[in-house]
């Protein structure tokens, strides 16, 4: 796909809540004409219905893409109404949780050209990270398209083949929950030891953020930014040894924690 295809051409947007919202945010910021875009979403917020795009309207004869953004339930009712789109020149681009490429290119025709893509939260503050796979008839070109829009909420990192999609839902797409639950932890471990709820979250919200922010600045790998706050026999040590116990600590519970959030997904795709 050419340099203002998607401009000339078009792009249907397919839902448009909290993750379509972050995303077409981020578009019109980097200055997609709002008239090259056609957003179908039956509960449009205030938001979106101020942004000059087509909203609910006749769509375009052949978009350059149509992104793909209602909840999975909702699927079986809303792509059949795009089939005509499919064995073309239109990509198909879903970041609906565990919808297959195969159920895709059932529902559009096997010649579509498909990328499913797993984002995650933080796209909504575009501190996302999104992971993307083709399948056979989506080329280099279209990888890149796909790839130029989903950088507007985050990074994104290419997968060797959809087979890694649990995995990265296990680790990136689940893993925000992880971390806010890891907060809730901090912050009640604050409180046993005597601070009041409200300044014991304070310093657990700042701690985990500040933490991810130097993690991803620091030129230096966690293990060694870890090293860097350990003192022999110090009291960050004495923190450590209990959680980094490889019986009884995080290392065996995250390790069991990706696992099921993994498994999970891979019953799901398999209905």
């Amino acid at each position: 796909m050419k340099d203002g295809d998607i401009a000339r051409r078009g792009l249907v947007l397919l839902g448009c809540g909290k993750m379509g919202s972050a995303m077409l945010e981020g578009w019109l910021k980097r200055g997609l004409p709002p008239t090259s875009v056609w957003v179908n979403d039956p509960h449009p917020s205030d938001w979106l219905r101020a942004q000059g795009v087509h909203l609910n309207a006749a769509l375009p004869e052949s978009p350059a893409i149509v992104l793909v953004a209602v909840k999975p339930q909702m699927m079986a009712e809303a792509l059949p109404t795009l089939k005509g789109y499919g064995n073309g020149g239109t990509l198909f681009l879903s970041v609906a949780a565990g919808v297959t490429i195969a159920r895709y290119e059932e529902m559009l025709g096997e010649r579509t050209p498909i990328i499913r893509a797993m984002p995650n939260t933080p796209a909504a503050v575009g501190q996302g990270i999104t992971a993307i796979a083709g399948n056979a008839r989506a080329d280099e070109a279209d990888l890149a398209s796909a790839e130029a829009l989903l950088s507007a909420v985050g990074e994104v990192v290419r997968l060797e083949g959809e087979g890694q999609m649990d995995a990265v839902t296990g680790v990136s797409g689940s893993g925000p929950a992880y971390v806010f639950h890891m907060i809730e932890c901090l912050a009640a471990a604050g409180e046993a030891q005597g601070l009041a709820p409200a300044l014991a979250l304070q310093l657990a919200r700042a701690t985990v953020a500040g933490a991810g922010a130097l993690a991803m600045q620091a030129g230096e790998d966690p293990a060694q930014l870890r090293r860097n706050v350990t003192s022999p026999n110090g009291t960050t040590q004495a923190g450590l040894e209990v959680l980094m116990d490889a019986a009884t600590g995080l290392p065996p519970l995250m390790k069991a924690t990706v696992a099921a959030a993994a498994d999970r997904s891979r019953e799901l795709a398999n209905g």
